[in-house]
């Protein structure tokens, strides 16, 4: 059933005999029909946005093929790496390792996947749920295909590879040619300050927002840290990750929002008369 909704809005405008300026509402009309159209808070365009996530999706699972079966280094070539050639902004990081760290920082990784699950206890988000998680899927996409593609591209070893407590096994391993830049920072960005984002769009005046905002920027952040103190990245590698998934996270749900004033549907006519005013009309 076609729904039209015609608003209109008539303002008025008179100066009294103390030149004070008075503004009244004239009249405000509604038709309708029998059932109420729920807002759009996102709106996804299918030609696009299924194309763009299924081969951004294909270009990430490749990705992680290339980047996790490069050839082992040689031995001579670890033996011959020197702090002395690292920039001066990363040099205090190479030789770290910690493998504790390096678990933590696998719970955040894992759990934060699950952190916009926890945007459907909200009943107006749930509503959006499959449009949410295509619009999750997505971001996830996004993230992948630049964590896969450069590294893929370019080899820079761990800090942990420059030091001489770890076993040489471990060290020649070509996964640890993937420092730069850091995943599990980045995904944690975007899964965390996408909940953040969501939120935020379908509750602009909650005082939950400041908290959510919080919670990603700390989650982020200490991804960021166990990651340096487990020596599977410098600080330029966090930095970029961190850019990256905050960026993803952010800016997907933002594309993807109904903006009102670009809606061909609303028109702002000025009007003349007995009264001046604007006569705002916005059709369904």
């Amino acid at each position: 059933m076609k729904r039209n909704v015609l608003l209109g809005l008539l303002l008025s405008a008179s100066l009294c005999s103390t030149a004070q300026l008075h503004v009244r509402p004239v009249h405000a009309l509604m038709v309708t029909n029998d059932y109420e159209k729920k807002d759009q808070v996102y709106k996804l365009n299918p030609a696009v946005d299924i194309p763009v996530t299924l081969a951004t999706a294909g270009a990430t699972l490749y990705g992680f093929s290339v980047i996790y079966s490069k050839d082992p280094s040689a031995e001579h070539e670890i033996q011959n790496l020197k702090k002395s050639d690292i920039n001066s902004f990363d040099r205090w990081a190479a030789g770290m390792h910690s493998q504790k760290a390096a678990n933590a920082s696998d719970v955040f990784f894992y759990g934060s996947m699950a952190a916009p699950l926890l945007l459907l206890a909200d009943k107006h988000i749930r509503g959006d749920a499959a449009k949410i998680g295509f619009m999750y899927l997505e971001a996830l996409s996004v993230t992948g295909i630049l964590y896969t593609g450069v590294p893929a591209l370019v080899d820079r070893y761990r800090p942990l590879t420059y030091s001489d407590e770890v076993p040489m096994e471990e060290r020649v391993s070509g996964k640890n040619r993937n420092s730069f830049f850091a995943g599990h920072v980045a995904l944690v960005g975007t899964t965390t300050f996408f909940a953040a984002e969501v939120f935020s769009d379908y509750h602009p005046n909650s005082k939950l927002r400041p908290y959510l905002w919080t919670a990603a920027a700390l989650a982020t952040g200490t991804t960021g840290y166990l990651r340096y103190r487990s020596g599977r990245h410098f600080p330029s590698d966090i930095l970029v990750g961190a850019a990256v998934g905050t960026l993803s996270g952010i800016l997907v749900p933002q594309f993807h929002k109904v903006k009102l004033i670009k809606n061909e549907n609303l028109t702002v006519v000025p009007f003349m008369g007995t009264s001046n005013g604007l006569a705002v009309v916005y059709r369904l």
